[in-house]
């Protein structure tokens, strides 16, 4: 393997042309207080939102399943398993888009590659609503979790590396807001045309289309730009996020911190970057062990299983999804102030908690009504203030440019991979130890996860990345 991710970078910036890069301060701390300090820019603000698009898909995708899948398994005559089949299809697929996307976000840059997966997202949506079979329909959701698998590394990627870093949280926390909110408006669309669908999978066309056209409209990250030793460009995308007064410094404190850094695979996987990799692949494990996507994939199963009809179900579901927006949206507003182990530490939390309460009430009381429908809201709120956003935020801060790509494919198939477990296993748990004991199984790693925060994850909060590299 070569230089950043495998390839070998000719034209690095260590040999760029003098003078565009001249002027580098003498001392780097300087370098690093500045970039504390820049102005905020709105353009920031506006790749931000359109890279979360990428988000928006990412949750529409995973979430539609939740509500179609009541009436795909009739239309197909599904068993259990062909069922966990069904869902995991999509899980499948996001794992080798996972595994790949680091890889491809090095080679051709983070822009095309959000490009390409928007391209894929439309032209799978409308296949998915046109398969006549279960095979058909497993094998356009195993493209569509491709797609997903690589938008899931790339999107929160390029934000970082665009962001200022006092708002870099917020920002990047933007991407799992979007996630939510695709999750909900799949939801929201299950509801509103059930039973159909086909036309349930088909209407993801559209924001594809939007988040297409927006990053043709975006720059490059200025981070890859530099390692590609493209510096003018770099410099010419600086100009539009953070405007020409600060656009040289900014450049050259990106220059100085990865001008000499080469990507060895020995250096990842040796004694300094060992942690990071321990705390992303962690959290990234725990994110999934503690249950999320049981709720996203199946809460109408859940619902409909404790008795509820199929439309009663969706809505309820579509209830979930509102809340998971909206706590969302208080971790957006926290993240920057509180930090990020105050957060996880609380929503893991309350989420041991739910979880617990939802295994007596579902294992011993067996019972459904509006008190299921509250345990499970409460579980997403805490889930949707820790351990949602701020497990992707904190993949894409504790590697240093050169491991980035590389680091965070390592995060995403791990979580992936976990998420695949879990929605392969759920109904078959289910069905052989019963709805309230699967939920303790789920407590258990909760209170595993809260020991792991605690003891091993350290706080980011307002470092710059490159702050964060010297931790380690």
């Amino acid at each position: 393997m070569g230089r950043y991710g495998g390839g070998n970078y000719p034209n690095s910036p260590a040999t760029s042309p003098p003078g565009l890069l001249s002027g580098i301060p003498s001392s780097r701390e300087a370098i690093l207080n500045h970039a504390s300090r820049r102005p905020l820019r709105p353009f920031a603000y506006v790749v931000a939102a359109v890279a979360a698009i990428g988000g928006f898909l990412f949750g529409y995708d995973t979430g539609v399943i939740s509500g179609a899948l009541l009436f795909v398994k009739q239309e197909f005559q599904m068993s259990y398993v062909q069922q966990e089949i069904a869902v995991s299809s999509v899980l499948a697929g996001a794992v080798l888009g996972a595994a790949l996307g680091g890889r491809l976000a090095d080679l051709f840059g983070r822009r095309l590659m959000m490009i390409l997966t928007a391209v894929i997202f439309l032209t799978f949506a409308f296949l998915t609503s046109l398969a006549q079979n279960a095979v058909q329909f497993m094998a356009m959701r195993f493209v569509v979790g491709l797609a997903i698998g690589v938008e899931a590394l790339i999107s929160p990627m390029y934000i970082a590396e665009v962001a200022p870093a006092s708002i870099r949280g917020s920002l990047v926390t933007l991407d799992q807001l979007a996630i939510t909110v695709g999750v909900a408006a799949s939801y929201l669309v299950d509801y509103l045309v059930s039973p159909n669908w086909r036309s349930m999978f088909a209407l993801a066309a559209i924001p594809a289309l939007v988040l297409a056209v927006g990053m043709v409209l975006l720059p490059e990250s200025p981070r890859w730009l530099v390692v590609r030793g493209r510096l003018r460009k770099a410099l010419a995308a600086l100009h539009r996020i953070d405007g020409k007064k600060v656009a040289q410094e900014e450049l050259e404190q990106i220059e100085e911190s990865i001008k000499e850094e080469k990507f060895s695979w020995r250096e990842f996987l040796g004694t300094r970057w060992r942690k990071p990799l321990l705390l992303g692949v962690g959290l990234a494990c725990f994110q999934q062990l503690t249950g999320i996507n049981t709720v996203i994939y199946y809460s109408p199963t859940i619902f409909s299983l404790s008795g509820y009809g199929q439309a009663a179900a969706i809505g309820a579901a579509a209830v979930v999804g509102a809340i998971n927006i909206l706590s969302t949206i208080i971790a957006f507003l926290l993240v920057d102030r509180w930090g990020r182990r105050p957060l996880l530490l609380t929503g893991i939390s309350g989420m041991v908690t739910s979880l617990l309460l939802l295994g007596v009430y579902l294992g011993y009381l067996h019972l459904g009504g509006s008190l299921l429908v509250l345990l499970l809201l409460f579980y997403v709120f805490s889930f949707a203030i820790g351990l949602g956003p701020v497990f992707w935020l904190f993949i894409s801060e504790i590697y240093p440019s050169r491991l980035r790509g590389t680091g965070m494919s390592f995060c995403n198939v791990a979580n992936w991979a976990t998420n695949l477990l879990v929605s392969l296993t759920f109904l078959s748990l289910v069905q052989r130890l019963g709805m309230g004991n699967t939920m303790f199984i789920y407590a258990g790693m909760g209170v595993a996860a809260l020991l792991f925060v605690y003891y091993l994850v350290p706080e980011t909060k307002g470092k710059t990345l490159e702050e964060i590299e010297q931790m380690f």
